[in-house]
């Protein structure tokens, strides 16, 4: 009963340990065909609390005010006004696959004006077009701005983007893209991050899934599947096997280095040879302190200005010339790096100079 038990154990424990590091098939690929659509219009804002575009800058919200009051029935031709409360945006939203008529979207509003806040606006109906120049969706709401602007007599404070805001389900769908994927007899898998063993895993995990050769790699980005060899009840209840399938996806060892903030960060693949490393800093340092000479009282001359330059170069005590072994796991490049006793700007130098070196096998992305 003992030896069962174990034996129990040990069938549990090796299929966790196996998919521990496994992904789903859908968060690695991108289905051919199955994609949104970028929409973008031209609108006005009204109902700002002053904040809105001077016309005398924005000729263009004069004109667009003028003809959405004249599709009203408003007369305004010859008119003079120069209201404060309205704003020229640029509305964008994306269309995502499958979307029917009726359905809502969300959509983002930005001034295109000199504008200062669309707090408190309301997007006037908005036709929203694709790249092919048709209509697919119309926009209209109250907008929700990214920021806020409090200000006094001599003092204002900012805080986000006041400028742009977003309306949430604020446009409904009128027009549905044309594509029938009921009517694919074969659909192509591309990979987000283009590898040919991450692509041959997939391949052999979706032909075990069915049982057959139906997946074939193609190259390093693309795997093809071929539904009516799959013979599912259709191409949608394919697909819905197939994106739910667990791999180990392979990635190339890549370390990532935001100079703006001094982030790093460093793939498990990371690798370094041996090689030694020397760190230190060097300081020169320049003042100008110019004296004002005057000549005597009484005395004829003239005031004059003469300069005084202190120099100095400080040289801080850096780090010794420190060895960093073969390395074979992250745990032991983290390590090796830490014992230099540097702090992350310096190791960001430090990094960038073993890359040179050719010490730092990884690929070397700097943001």
């Amino acid at each position: 009963m003992t030896r069962f038990l174990v034996l129990l154990a040990t069938l549990l424990i090796v299929p966790l340990a196996a998919t521990a590091n496994a992904i789903r098939v859908k968060d690695l690929v991108e289905f051919d065909g199955v994609r949104g659509n970028d929409l973008v219009g031209y609108g006005l804002v009204v109902g700002l609390n002053g904040t809105g575009d001077g016309l005398r800058n924005a000729p263009f919200t004069e004109e667009i005010m003028t003809n959405i009051l004249e599709r009203l029935g408003v007369n305004v031709t010859g008119e003079q006004f120069r209201p404060k409360n309205v704003a020229a945006v640029i509305v964008t939203a994306s269309l995502p696959p499958f979307a029917r008529v009726g359905s809502q979207i969300d959509v983002t509003a930005s001034a295109i004006g000199d504008a200062s806040s669309l707090l408190g606006g309301t997007l006037i109906m908005t036709p929203l077009n694709a790249a092919d120049g048709q209509i697919y969706a119309v926009a209209q709401g109250t907008i929700l701005p990214g920021g806020a602007v409090a200000e006094g007599q001599a003092a204002s404070v900012t805080r986000g983007v006041p400028t742009s805001g977003r309306i949430p389900a604020g446009a409904r769908v009128e027009r549905e893209i044309e594509f029938e994927l009921a009517s694919l007899s074969t659909i192509r898998l591309a990979l987000r991050e283009p590898d040919f063993t991450t692509a041959s895993r997939i391949e052999t995990a979706i032909n075990n899934e069915f049982r057959s050769a139906v997946a074939t790699m193609r190259d390093s980005g693309t795997v093809e599947f071929g539904i009516a060899a799959s013979r599912a009840r259709s191409p949608a209840h394919a697909l819905s096997r197939i994106e739910n399938i667990l791999i180990e996806p392979q990635r190339k060892a890549r370390v990532v280095i935001d100079q703006s903030s001094g982030t790093i960060v460093m793939g498990s693949d990371v690798r370094l040879s041996r090689v030694a490393v020397s760190q230190g800093n060097l300081t020169l340092r320049i003042e100008e302190a110019p004296a004002v000479v005057q000549p005597n009282p009484f005395a004829r001359g003239e005031t004059v200005i003469v300069p005084r330059t202190n120099a100095a170069m400080d040289e801080e005590e850096g780090i010794a010339l420190a060895e960093l072994p073969d390395t074979t796991s992250l745990s032991d490049v983290v390590a090796g790096l830490n014992a230099l006793g540097v702090s992350p700007r310096d190791m960001i130098d430090i990094l960038k100079s073993l890359k040179t070196a050719g010490a730092l096998h990884a690929e070397f992305v700097v943001q």
